[in-house]
């Protein structure tokens, strides 16, 4: 789905509801600037999404490595480049872990940048595979893009999502939450989507119990693990 910030990407597998990860051009950087509310936390029915934590790494590492997650990504990250995320990526932000309420399991990662592939707010995700098709990833983008485009400055209004051409998966979850292709571009060598959320949040239901909260006081951004 959209592009992968520095800790997610597009393309990871699943179903319609849990598509996987987004794409972004490679080489990009991290989020381009500090979003208007963070550290912030958004709570939907199912799961609390917080910024990252250090105890998050290994379910990050998981998700850069595991072929089935990276499928649409150009493949597993090279250990030089996971080791260099490894470092930076606990508070970028932006970055929300989605951890379960019942067992605050960490089922993946989703991530809001400002200045996306079109000037938009981009939204990326991933999660991991034993959690697919369960409709987590729909209700945690729904919640994030809901809190962007109110919290992150971008050049360009809106929120977008791009994802790989191939990945029927994820391009079924944006469709779900009403998102409109609007332009198509070649990244790592293969077609990628744009995708543009309406104006007024992703359709139908997104899973917010309450709205997005500051939890603290607004941080410089840290840099970016690279993708």
């Amino acid at each position: 789905m959209a592009s992968m910030q520095p800790m997610t990407a597009g393309g990871n597998g699943g179903d319609g509801r849990d598509g996987g990860d987004t794409a972004t051009a490679p080489g990009r950087a991290g989020p381009a600037r500090t979003p208007v509310d963070w550290p912030a936390t958004l709570t939907t029915a199912r799961l609390t999404l917080r910024p990252v934590e250090r105890a998050d790494v290994p379910y990050a590492v998981r998700l850069w490595t595991d072929p089935r997650v990276r499928r649409y990504l150009g493949g597993p990250v090279p250990a030089d480049v996971v080791r260099v995320r490894e470092r930076h990526c606990a508070g970028v932000p932006g970055a929300f872990a989605a951890v379960r309420h019942e067992d605050g399991a960490v089922l993946g990662l989703v991530v809001a940048e400002a200045d996306g592939h079109d000037g938009r707010t981009e939204v990326s995700y991933q999660f991991l595979p034993e959690h697919w098709g369960r409709g987590y990833a729909r209700e945690a983008v729904a919640a994030v893009a809901a809190w962007a485009r109110g919290a992150v400055r971008s050049p360009v209004p809106g929120v977008a999502a791009v994802t790989q051409r191939a990945n029927r998966r994820s391009r079924r979850l944006l469709d779900a939450l009403g998102a409109e292709p609007a332009d198509d571009f070649a990244a790592w060598g293969e077609p990628q989507v744009l995708y543009v959320f309406p104006p007024t949040g992703p359709a139908g239901p997104t899973g917010l119990t309450e709205p997005a909260r500051l939890t603290g006081p607004t941080r410089p951004a840290e840099p970016g693990p690279g993708r």
